[in-house]
């Protein structure tokens, strides 16, 4: 499933880009060659037509931009510019800076000539108005096939990202695995395993109980609660190699995979501690507020992937026998989705709100960075610690761990590179705006505002992008906003799928991903509606 998204991703985003650019060539959208009617202003007076200017004042009136890139801007644009007089060609060239605030157009242009703020630009003065103003025609310089120039800087920049990842998880991989080791050499793991084997016998009937397996996957939904991204990583890397021990077809996921990357990418977290710190940085009155929203989105999430991998692990015995053998998880999900669309979580998640809106919110702000700042280190001494107390050698189960970690974390890196290079692509390639286009009329429907369904759409694909997405959607909307609030609620309700896919199938060579796709974007799904579904009735 993996390879014909891969392959998806990267047609679909050079299809668009090249006919984007195919289009705006047609159309002349750049208006390349024509001339801008502008007014130049000098501080020094200058006769029929200056000869030596090295600084003026550019103005371009919204009429004449509107006329004629056939655009809307509200206010005139007024902007300093460099000017040179080239004696070989009898002709004036201007250099200005531009920023965001200008017109998109402008944006793009400035982009395709290599700096994002530099545009070049011919001038033609036309008449004096004044001693020390004329009219003038202004041609930018000449620009195409800008989205396949997009395209091309995004494959190299996610490539770069890719190693960057991979050389940043090799210490990170390094260290957990190392102080796992010790953990699991002093009994530790399979203790903390024993004490959930009720709830992990039922999620993964084919996994031993005492099977190391247990432990890591046991560490990696751990770690994924309490929000410690850098630690779930490296555990659940472990648990794939520890679960690919028990497969018995090398390359094809089985179905205890399968269900653990279920979770994986249902995201269920405690604490957003990411969301929290960006609302908090953006001036939230609450900044705590979305972690009750967050906990009901993710929990969906977790529940419907958790199913939907149930249910879609056998389907390949034939619809009549599957429907047979999976009726009980049938009824249990639309019970699920029963509960859901009641008032039944209404009351209890009040409550939750309500509890943190006791909080000031730079005392829970406080508390949230705290827990966030000492989980890691409280972890670290408690595994040596418990190892010390064991009389287990530690360094050296560390240094075996850390050496593993090292091995696995090279190991991802093709599998990295593959899946990022493809979303970047999609993504500059304008792709992204497409299906944005297709799916609004579906997302009015049931009342997701437009501002938000980029965000929607950018999770399961890129974290970075998501959180960058939500971090703008904030600045303009505000963070106690409804749409504030809703973009956060989605960042601590679903993960990016694609690229825990991609990096802990990577990790054991898995080719045939069997159903882990589509039990991941169920959970994407069902965590982006219960996150809108809650987000609405407590705040809309």
């Amino acid at each position: 499933m993996l390879n014909y998204i891969w392959i998806a991703l990267l047609f679909l985003g050079i299809g668009a880009a090249l006919s984007t650019d195919i289009i705006n060539k047609t159309e002349n959208k750049y208006r390349n060659n024509d001339p801008l009617p502008v007014i130049i202003q000098s501080d020094s007076a200058f006769n029929k037509f200056p000869s030596a200017l090295t600084s003026v004042r550019i103005t371009v009136t919204k009429t004449s931009y509107n006329n004629f890139y056939k655009d809307k801007i509200d206010h005139d644009l007024i902007f300093p510019a460099a000017v040179k007089y080239n004696n070989k060609i009898n002709q004036y060239s201007a250099h200005f800076i531009i920023d965001k605030n200008y017109p998109p157009i402008w944006q793009d242009i400035a982009s395709a000539s290599g700096d994002k703020n530099d545009i070049s630009a011919s001038l033609v003065f036309n008449r004096n108005i004044n001693d020390s103003s004329a009219a003038a025609g202004m041609v930018l310089e000449n620009v195409s096939f800008i989205k396949m120039k997009d395209i091309t800087n995004a494959a190299l920049e996610y490539a770069g990202t890719a190693v960057n990842i991979a050389i940043g998880l090799i210490g990170i991989m390094a260290l957990w695995l190392g102080i796992m080791k010790v953990a699991e050499s002093a009994g530790l793991i399979n203790l903390i395993a024993s004490w959930l084997k009720p709830l992990t016998r039922r999620l993964f009937p084919d996994v031993p109980p005492d099977h190391p397996a247990m432990g890591a996957m046991i560490m990696n939904m751990s770690a994924n609660m309490l929000g410690l991204g850098n630690a779930a990583t490296p555990f659940g890397l472990k648990a794939m190699e520890e679960l690919d021990t028990l497969n018995p077809d090398k390359g094809t996921a089985t179905n205890s995979m399968v269900t653990f990357l279920a979770i994986n990418t249902a995201g269920m977290t405690l604490i957003p501690a990411s969301a929290i710190a960006i609302r908090a940085a953006s001036g939230s009155s609450d900044p705590a507020i979305i972690i009750g929203t967050s906990l009901f989105g993710s929990f969906c999430a977790t529940v419907a992937g958790v199913l939907a991998a149930k249910l879609l692990e056998n389907l390949s015995l034939g619809f009549k026998k599957w429907y047979k053998d999976n009726i009980k998880l049938l009824v249990a999900l639309f019970i699920i989705i029963g509960l859901i669309a009641s008032f039944a979580f209404i009351p209890g998640l009040k409550s939750v709100a309500n509890v943190f809106s006791l909080f000031p919110a730079d005392t829970l702000k406080n508390i949230i960075q705290f827990l966030s700042i000492a989980a890691i280190p409280f972890l670290i001494v408690f595994f040596i610690g418990y190892g010390v107390f064991k009389k287990v050698k530690v360094y050296d189960q560390f240094v075996d761990g850390a050496k593993e970690g090292f091995n696995i974390a090279i190991r991802i890196l093709p599998y990295l590179l593959a899946i990022l290079v493809a979303i970047g692509i999609f993504r500059a390639g304008g792709a992204m705006q497409w299906l944005i286009s297709i799916l609004t009329p579906v997302t009015n429907l049931i009342g997701m505002p437009a501002e938000a369904l980029p965000m929607a759409l950018m999770r399961p694909l890129s974290g970075s992008g998501s959180l960058g997405i939500m971090s703008e959607v904030i600045k303009v909307h505000g963070p106690d906003s409804f749409i504030g609030i809703l973009v956060s609620t989605f960042y601590g309700s679903t993960e990016t799928t694609f690229y825990v896919l991609a990096v802990y199938f990577g990790a054991v060579n898995i080719k045939n991903t069997r159903h882990a796709v589509p039990a991941g974007l169920v959970a994407d799904i069902c965590g982006i509606l219960g996150a809108l579904f809650i987000v609405k009735l407590l705040f809309s």
